[in-house]
């Protein structure tokens, strides 16, 4: 990794960011590619998938989920011009989903710009190897970085806008506040909130919420929100997308590092005393496992 490297073109960070400089993803893939190029071969790469005779009944069910995705993304870019919509982005699995489906069908899109906007929270105490990540995988995937501190214990830019009680959040309510002060042409963000997600469950299933009040105002769209663990799982790596290291050693649900362990369904027992080790994330099954490694 070279944290000394200055910005790639890519990227942008605002002055609330750590400074933190993006590692390269280590994928082969040149990062020097056009936004275009970028879109065009990953829309290349979802259309042969989503005419693939797959061999399982998940990646038949994936097949599934990912054009009811499409089409809300598609009627999002019907509804808002591209430069009025942004993305919320934490290198979470979920929303690495999501932009992988949202890059997909942009190849041909007469206003594309360079980078494309998105807003990062980082938890309060946040993991080294997420932030790399992020920091890289925004730089890959060509996401003009807004990074914005957030001071809550228990927020989730993922959850943004929805529930988390009176107060709650208020760190990440002030975070989104100053990005739209910031942007003030953005009046949608994608979210990649999943029904077994905390308040995720009192979402639409049409993809589309305004946030609730006492939140900055934007539409929430939700791409993902039908999504299973499996599912997402099954089409990260189906498709060879590179993901957070930390998801191979038994994290399940990434937060800070005062609220994140890895998952105990996922432990390998061993001799007492010894290093515990733990099984990858895409080994668990139950959505209602995935959170069995957080504190709240």
């Amino acid at each position: 990794m070279n944290e000394t490297a200055p910005d790639p073109p890519s990227l942008a960070v605002n002055q609330h960011s750590s400074g933190a400089q993006p590692p390269p993803l280590q994928n082969g893939d040149s990062d020097s590619d056009s936004l275009r190029s970028l879109c065009a071969s990953l829309h290349s790469q979802i259309t042969a998938f989503l005419q693939e005779d797959v061999p399982t009944e998940t990646l038949r069910a994936v097949q599934a989920q990912t054009k009811k995705s499409l089409a809300i993304i598609q009627q999002a870019l019907d509804r808002y011009p591209l430069p009025s919509l942004s993305l919320s982005y934490n290198g979470g699995k979920d929303c690495l989903v999501l932009l992988i489906l949202y890059l997909s069908l942009l190849p041909t899109h007469p206003a594309l710009p360079s980078a494309l906007p998105a807003i990062y929270i980082p938890p309060s105490h946040p993991f080294d190897t997420v932030t790399a990540f992020t920091l890289a995988s925004a730089h890959k995937y060509h996401l003009r970085l807004d990074i914005h501190a957030n001071d809550d214990e228990d927020g989730d830019p993922q959850m943004a806008g929805k529930g988390q009680g009176q107060g709650g959040g208020a760190a990440m309510k002030e975070a989104f506040a100053q990005y739209l002060a910031r942007n003030p042409g953005v009046e949608a963000i994608f979210v990649g909130t999943r029904r077994t997600d905390p308040h995720g469950g009192k979402l639409s299933g049409e993809g589309f919420d305004v946030t609730d009040g006492g939140w900055p105002r934007f539409m929430r769209v939700h791409p993902v929100i039908e999504w299973h663990y499996v599912e997402v799982w099954a089409f990260l790596r189906h498709l060879k997308i590179p993901y957070c290291k930390l998801y191979d050693l038994g994290y399940t649900s990434l937060g800070g590092t005062n609220d994140t362990h890895p998952n105990p369904a996922l432990r390998v027992e061993g001799p007492p005393g010894g290093v515990v080790p733990y099984r990858p994330a895409y080994e668990l099954e139950e959505d209602r496992e995935e959170r069995l490694g957080r504190d709240w």
